[in-house]
């Protein structure tokens, strides 16, 4: 008999905006347009970069990959979250459930190491601009791709075996849209201490992405303040505000979001289910329009062929 066979509880409850349950009709529409806005954005990122021979960089590579996080991230939550709103189908399998969660914390993963190598895909291009192309070639851009997708899957592939080892007796409601490894170890009824130290080894990897991006920036600091010219120095920094944008967009919700897991023993339900939802709605949503907007190479490829679709 395998240890999950142990378990007693045979479906898990997910959870939408509690007392507004009435209402979830309506809040389906503006997270379906979110959805739509994300998939197509990141979509359209990842075909301009693969159609415009312009475009093969490594720092467009780096956004690609970017990209497919996003739409990672996108479609490992769309389903139970459309289920929810759409139906009131609040149920998932066991099974379900710890698939869904190695899914988002992989491309969770994925996306932290993506913004780390692209804070010093950003150090390179302004500290040694002259051996830049010659540093980041493209057979090194698609080895690092591959090294952060393993280290992504690596990092989280204990998550969904040590959930199926624990014993689950009454408890069986989670606290988000979706399902999430530390939500999820902490209805068992069995000793999660393996989840609690392995999840703990795991949120510090993703803190150790920051940390290496902040100091990645103050580097870059520290050689944008050694030109001389000031026309030079905003225009090494205006090269980073589409990725610090992106930075902020993607820690900022997912920090909040596990310090009130931790330590917010009066924290409020619905104000944690919407900064749940907010870490994985925004990234997605917000990075392909940040970079659009902030990278004229992108934003001149996406009009034209806007425009070109329209005059046919």
């Amino acid at each position: 008999m395998s240890a999950f066979n142990k378990s007693e509880v045979q479906l898990f409850l997910l959870i939408g905006f509690p007392g507004l349950e009435h209402a979830h009709i309506w809040i389906s529409i503006p997270i379906c347009l979110m959805y739509l806005v994300a998939i197509m954005g990141n979509s359209t990122i990842l075909f301009i970069i693969k159609t415009e021979p312009s475009l093969h960089e490594p720092m467009y590579y780096f956004l690609a990959m970017l990209a497919i996080s996003d739409l990672g991230l996108s479609f490992s939550s769309l389903p139970t979250m459309l289920r929810i709103f759409l139906f009131n189908a609040m149920g998932i399998s066991p099974n379900a459930c710890f698939a869904q969660e190695f899914f988002i914390h992989g491309f969770t993963a994925m996306e932290s190491s993506v913004l780390l190598v692209m804070s010093l895909d950003r150090f390179l291009a302004i500290h040694n601009p002259l051996r830049y192309s010659s540093l980041l070639t493209s057979n090194r851009v698609v080895k690092m791709g591959l090294i952060l997708a393993i280290r992504s899957i690596f990092l989280v592939l204990p998550f969904p075996f040590t959930l199926r080892r624990l014993k689950y007796c009454r408890k069986n409601l989670l606290s988000h849209s979706y399902c999430l490894h530390q939500d999820t170890m902490n209805l068992a009824c069995s000793d999660n201490k393996i989840n609690v130290i392995y999840g703990f080894f795991v949120a510090v990897c993703t803190m150790l992405d920051l940390v290496l991006i902040i100091l990645s920036y103050m580097l870059i600091l520290k050689t944008v303040l050694s030109i001389a010219s000031l026309a030079e120095r905003l225009k090494a920094l205006n090269t980073c505000v589409s990725h610090i944008c992106a930075v902020l967009i993607f820690y900022v919700p997912i920090n909040t979001l596990s310090a009130m897991h931790r330590f917010g023993k009066h924290k409020s339900p619905l104000v944690v289910i919407l900064i749940a939802d907010i870490f994985l709605l925004l990234p997605p949503l917000m990075n392909p329009i940040v970079y659009c907007v902030k990278t004229p190479q992108i934003r001149k490829k996406v009009l034209g062929k806007f425009f070109n679709k329209c005059r046919r």
